[in-house]
Formats: C-alpha cells, sequence, structure tokens
C-alpha cells in the first residue's frame, strides 16, 4: 500500500497547548483537520507498515484469493489491454511500495515517484539504489512475471522499473498543485497510479474529493488513473502511529470520479477475508478503479 501523499486523514485530537500546523511545518492558513493528520502522520514508521501489508499473511501470495495478487492481478489486466501507455506516469503517494509499478513500467519510459514523507522517499531510494536493507520485493516481482506470461525474469522487471523511475518527489495532494509551482516532473501525465493514498491521507469525504481533483489537474484529456483503496477503513497502524482513514463506499469512489470528471472504465472490489483481517487496521475490503479523464473538463 502506498499510502501517503498529503496532509489529511485523521482529525486526531491534539494537547492544547501544541499548534499542529507549526509543528508539521505548514501554512497557517491552512485546513486544521488536515494539519492534525500532517502531525500523526510524523510517526508514520515505514517498515512496520510494510510488515504489517507486505509480508505474511497479506504477503503471501501462494493464494491466489488473497488481496495480493488480486491487486496485481487487477493492474496486469488493464496494461494487458494496451489503452494505457503513454510516455509519463505519476505514481501519487507512493508509500514505502513498488509492487503498484511492476506491470505499468513496461509501458512508461518516464515514470515519477512521489510522497509527502521523507522516510518514505528515503525507503523508496533504499530500493531504488539496490542499497543493503532495502525491503525485499523479489516474490511481487515473480508473481507479476508469472501472470503477465511475457517470458520476462523478475530480475529484467526490477531492472526496468529501476531504469524508468526517474525521480522520486516531495508531493501534497491538498494542495492546488500537489508537485509545487516548478515540478520536476514532465506535465501533463499521460497516466497516474495512486495506491491506497488519497482516503488515508484525507479527513472526510469532501477533503477526499478535492484531492482527486488536485491529483487530477497533473494528468492530460483522455489520460488515465489506476486507484486502489481500502474500503470502509477507519483507522490503521504503522508502528507508533495510529492513523485516521475516511471511510469510502463503492459508490461513493464511483462518484468521486464521475465528479472529478472522469469515464470510469472499470471499479472492481475485493472483500478481506478473516484471516487477512489481523488487527493492523479495520479494512473491509479494496477497490481498484481504471478511469479516463474525459476531454472536455466542465
Amino acid at each position: 500500500m502506498g499510502r501517503l501523499a498529503g496532509i489529511g486523514g485523521s482529525n486526531r485530537s491534539m494537547n492544547s497547548g501544541s499548534d499542529p500546523k507549526h509543528a508539521a511545518g505548514m501554512d497557517p492558513d491552512s485546513d486544521p483537520g488536515q494539519a492534525a493528520v500532517a502531525l500523526a502522520y510524523q510517526r508514520f514508521e515505514p517498515r512496520a507498515y510494510l510488515r504489517n501489508n507486505y509480508a505474511p499473511p497479506r504477503g503471501d501470495l501462494s493464494n491466489p484469493d488473497g488481496v495480493g495478487p488480486w491487486k496485481l492481478r487487477c493492474m496486469a489486466q488493464v496494461f494487458a489491454t494496451g489503452e494505457v501507455s503513454g510516455r509519463v506516469l505519476i505514481d501519487i503517494g507512493s508509500g514505502p511500495t513498488i509492487y503498484q509499478l511492476l506491470s505499468a513500467c513496461a509501458h512508461f519510459e518516464d515514470i515519477t515517484m512521489t510522497d509527502f514523507l521523507e522516510v518514505n522517499r528515503q525507503e523508496l531510494g533504499l530500493w531504488l539504489r539496490e542499497e543493503p536493507g532495502a525491503f525485499d520485493w523479489s516474490v511481487y516481482s515473480q508473481h507479476v512475471c508469472l501472470i503477465e506470461d511475457k517470458g520476462e525474469s523478475w530480475q529484467e522487471k526490477e531492472r526496468q522499473l529501476r531504469a524508468r523511475v526517474k525521480r522520486v518527489l516531495p508531493i501534497d495532494v491538498h494542495k492546488p498543485q500537489p508537485l509545487g509551482t516548478s515540478s520536476l516532473a514532465p506535465l501533463p501525465a499521460d497516466a497516474l497510479v495512486s495506491a491506497f493514498c488519497l482516503e488515508a491521507v484525507s479527513p472526510d469525504l469532501a477533503s477526499f474529493q478535492q484531492a482527486l481533483h488536485h491529483i487530477t489537474t497533473l494528468l492530460r484529456p483522455g489520460g488515465h488513473l489506476l486507484l486502489i483503496g481500502a474500503l470502509e477503513e477507519s483507522w490503521y497502524l504503522a508502528g507508533e502511529a495510529r492513523l485516521s482513514v475516511v471511510p469510502v463506499s463503492e459508490e461513493e469512489v464511483r462518484e468521486a470520479l464521475v465528479l472529478g470528471g472522469y469515464e470510469v472504465r472499470d471499479l472492481r472490489t475485493y472483500d478481506m477475508p478473516a484471516h487477512l483481517r489481523t488487527g493492523v487496521d479495520d479494512v473491509k475490503g479494496v477497490f481498484f478503479a481504471w478511469a479516463q479523464k474525459t476531454e472536455v473538463q466542465v
């Protein structure tokens, strides 16, 4: 799960003597709910998050009915259509994960990864530079090669992804220009990917919809958005951090996409089975959306 691309996600209470906006290094005129979340996320621990979600049991890819194979299958099937391709792809709120780009990397030569937290950008850097101590994604790479069935080795898959990720940048989806005023990423993008981000950084549904609007400005008309997220989740753990999530339903996701100027090409859901409800969150399921930005924005 790539979680962090902004400063929303919780309305956690603060000590009366603290100033969440100041502590998070934010504009004092910014939304107080988003400011509280920015502060809460300073306790986010990437390795704890990875253990909770990408090591067994959730990281067991041997069971085709598991959540991991389902997410990888959704991505692989969309890219197999040949309709989602181009030069520039931006991954919104990558968190400390790379799996969401394993199928995408064959179809885009310039990939930008992004995250709000420096600790997550550092975690990505370890993997991209093949440094000792980097999280081992080889099981995911092997599984994607298996389901794509192109005769590609997992080493070749990872080599291609590393070569095509050109930059890892800060992002804040709650700003009208999420990548800042002088973005280092080429814009507009031909496609966006975002996994477990918008609902995790938005204090309410309106903020979720606004964040979607902000990232949509980075996408060209006719471009594609691949969105993965949690259904009906209100909190999750990442080490010492217990982080709030805005619970969204399948229909609320569909409505947000339509209101955001997209044609929904596909929207699938996965019910989290009991053995994968491990106490690290209260997620009920996962959604996968393939949406295409309309040529004329209203």
